[in-house]
């Protein structure tokens, strides 16, 4: 009888199961169709009218009850006698498949075998295949035959759990195959495998879903703290943009109204000397135009003298008109000219003077600030190429022109002369500075954890690299991707390197001077960053001083 009502079970489930496509996505439009026109709901163990319409059971037994016809609720055909009600399969299982199609409708588990009002289901057997009340579970609480049932919480779809070639309880579980068989399925298809009773593997597999469980919430704990550092990082960082920006623009507009104030003083000077040149060219125009008139009488008395005849008077006034008159040295008027364009440009050299001072006052003031997040750096002699050597307490660097024997390690560069600083930085600002004072070639900057470590490398920010080089003793460069060749008035001695990681800023500065460098703006971290050092090869000596990592001299 169960292995009968098995098989029918399975047939009506696979049909329902094979529809096409199209007919699957419609079954949410058949809701309204398997209604029941009386309680307006879904069907409980619907039955068919003569008349061939659909009624639940217990619907249609107390509409007949309290009337002395039997007429179908909906059209009103009466029959003569009443009809024998039997339940429409194919139409329960159309409703029950609807319902596993809906999640969002929960639907208790009702006992298989109430005739009228059925009752919620308190367990459900594998053997019988059937969901039994409290009532109607009695008997396998009782019997010894039915004790040995396989009981489990009341289900809907009591055929997943039974094994649809042997029509047996899935009751154990193959650990080769990592799939639930039944007894039958043990002895032949899996024969020889692992196989364990249910229960064992659930409870093994609940043990690992509490420690996936535990991990998880680890997890979570952990990104939540993310979340509040985060959130406190930005907020004492937009404290300090704030303090920053209230500093640079009471310094910027210092620095304006100086060079207002001295463009102004240099504008009036520039009136009163142009004054003072047109009075001195009118003084000079009215002295060149009296002398003019007198040389035009002296040349008059000339011209008429180198005609006369009367050779005592021209030998009487011969040597007054020939002898030197008192007139200007003109060279000299035009040194002082030429003087007075050199105080000119005496005073634009004084301006430009000033407003450099200004500068460097502001990018002093700024490197101070910058100061204040002062990291300590330590090389990692793991990431180090084997040809460089590493001061024990991890503050300088230089090639030492001889290969080391070194474990191969996945962090380490084994073509370009490099090594990083052992802790990376994933958020906030950090600043470090290194002494360069001897070298002729060096790299210095900060690198993303993801950079290719072996063989060359491309110095630019597209491959992770924010650097600044030199080359050939005076040559400095930007590596950012082509690079940018660097004007400085100084040679730097010792370099200082700030980041800002949520501001993408990367800067240089030569802290003995006081003045910037490079820096690489609006750039995307989303990795740590590590500070970078490069001391190049050795060049027979040439370049043997050390990159060293300075302590933080903080300007004043």
């Amino acid at each position: 009888m169960a292995e009968s009502s098995l098989t029918a079970r399975k047939t009506r489930r696979h049909s329902f199961d094979n529809y096409p496509p199209s007919m699957s996505s419609s079954m949410s439009s058949l809701s309204e169709e398997i209604q029941c026109s009386v309680c307006l709901d879904v069907f409980t163990d619907p039955v068919s009218t003569p008349c061939g319409h659909n009624f639940c059971k217990i619907c249609l037994n107390k509409c007949w009850d309290n009337s002395q016809t039997y007429s179908c609720p909906y059209c009103k055909e009466t029959f003569k006698q009443r009809p024998d009600l039997k339940i429409n399969t194919t139409l329960r299982e159309l409703v029950d498949h609807c319902k596993k199609k809906s999640p969002e409708e929960t639907t208790e588990v009702l006992c298989d075998f109430c005739e009228e009002r059925k009752l919620k289901a308190l367990k459900s057997c594998l053997v019988c295949q059937s969901s039994y009340c409290e009532t109607h579970l009695e008997p396998h609480l009782r019997v010894a035959g039915l004790k040995k049932h396989k009981l489990m919480d009341p289900v809907s779809n009591l055929e997943d759990y039974i094994c649809q070639k042997h029509e047996r309880p899935l009751d154990l579980f193959c650990r080769d195959d990592q799939t639930c068989v039944c007894s039958i399925c043990s002895v032949k298809d899996h024969k020889n495998h692992n196989t364990v009773p249910i229960e064992e593997e659930s409870q093994e597999k609940k043990t690992e879903l509490m420690k996936t469980q535990k991990d998880v919430q680890l997890m979570i704990q952990n990104r939540i703290k993310k979340i509040q550092e985060i959130k406190h990082s930005a907020e004492v960082r937009k404290r300090n943009t704030e303090k920053e920006k209230a500093v640079r623009v009471e310094l910027f507009t210092d620095l304006i109204r100086s060079i207002e104030r001295h463009q102004t003083e240099l504008l009036e000077m520039m009136e009163e000397q142009q004054k003072a040149a047109e009075k001195q060219e009118q003084e000079l125009i009215e002295e060149l135009e009296q002398e003019i008139t007198e040389l035009k009488m002296r040349n008059t008395e000339l011209e008429q003298l180198s005609h006369t005849e009367d050779h005592l008077h021209l030998l009487q006034i011969h040597s007054s008109l020939c002898s030197s008159r008192n007139t200007r040295n003109w060279p000299e008027i035009s040194m002082k000219t030429h003087e007075s364009l050199e105080t000119l440009r005496r005073a634009l050299t004084q301006l430009k003077d000033t407003i450099d001072e200004k500068l460097t006052l502001t990018v002093s003031t700024e490197l101070k600030w910058m100061q204040q997040y002062a990291v300590d750096v330590t090389l990692d002699p793991d990431t180090a190429h084997p040809n460089l050597i590493l001061s024990d307490d991890g503050k300088q660097v230089t090639d030492g022109d001889i290969t080391q024997k070194l474990p191969d390690k996945p962090e380490r560069f084994d073509t370009c002369p490099c090594v990083l600083g052992k802790e990376g930085f994933s958020s906030g600002r950090f600043y470090f500075e290194v002494q360069v004072k001897g070298k002729t070639k060096w790299d210095l900057g900060v690198v993303r954890e993801s950079i290719n470590r072996k063989g060359d490398i491309i110095l630019r920010p597209r491959d992770g690299y924010w650097t600044v080089i030199l080359l050939n003793g005076d040559e400095y460069k930007a590596c950012a991707g082509p690079s940018v060749s660097l004007s400085l008035r100084v040679k730097p001695q010792r370099v200082g390197v700030f980041v800002d990681y949520e501001e993408g800023l990367v800067s240089f500065y030569d802290v003995e001077s006081s003045s910037h460098i490079y820096s690489f703006t609006a750039q995307s971290f989303t990795e740590k960053l590590y500070p970078f050092f490069g001391p190049s090869l050795n060049y027979g000596g040439k370049n043997s001083s050390p990159l060293i990592i300075t302590p933080v001299s903080y300007n004043k």
